[in-house]
């Protein structure tokens, strides 16, 4: 059976691509930088000019650095968001934008790793074409969340993003996340494969 294919726009080190693969999609990854460690096709090439043909669906996750309120400075950082939002509306194929809050998000899902059995939060809002389902929070149950960022260690820290608690080691920090191909550095820009897993059900869903 043929798989439908997905673009994966900014797709750094794969998290997203691995979740839409155990999905059911073909994936085809682009990034302005090299990805060495991508576990699919993958094209060097800027996600702005990149030919969107011949895709059932396009997924983009364009720097969340303008947004995130952890960001030093964040206004001198690229803001790509609505201008992707408007070359993927302007194509006309199902979309998906995942971004950290805060991002201009309109309407879709909210992610957090507590719904998914993981040990981070890490909340991500996935916008779409299609309507989509969030996922929850269960904090409760979770306990002390564990925060992937920077280069990992002891000590506590916090961010309002919802991946604080303690700080992880980064020998843990592909067990945390579920990409045991990716190095600690891929990670702290990735988001776990479990959510896209998730969003690529419903893509599926909607599809058919």
């Amino acid at each position: 059976m043929t798989r439908p294919r997905l673009l994966d726009l900014f797709a750094g080190a794969g998290g997203a691509a691995v979740g839409y693969r155990q999905a059911g999609f073909e994936v085809v990854g682009v990034d302005i930088k090299p990805q060495p460690n991508y576990p699919f096709e993958f094209h060097e090439a800027d996600a702005m000019t990149f030919d969107l043909d011949g895709f059932d669906v396009i997924h983009a996750s364009p720097p969340c650095q303008a947004y995130s309120p952890s960001t030093p400075n964040a206004s001198a950082h690229p803001d790509l968001y609505e201008p992707m939002r408007e070359r993927l509306v302007a194509h006309g194929v199902p979309y998906v934008i995942e971004n950290v809050p805060g991002a201009p998000f309109r309407s879709g899902a909210l992610l957090c790793g507590s719904a998914f059995g993981l040990k981070v939060r890490r909340h991500r809002n996935f916008e779409s074409s299609l309507w989509l389902a969030s996922s929850g929070c269960f904090h409760a149950q979770q306990g002390a969340a564990l925060g992937i960022y920077g280069n990992g260690g002891a000590g506590l820290f916090h961010r309002p993003s919802g991946g604080g608690g303690q700080k992880a080691h980064r020998k843990d920090f592909a067990k945390l996340m579920g990409m045991p191909w990716a190095t600690p550095a891929e990670i702290v820009e990735a988001i776990p494969p479990a959510y896209t897993a998730f969003i690529g059900q419903q893509m599926l869903a909607a599809l058919a």
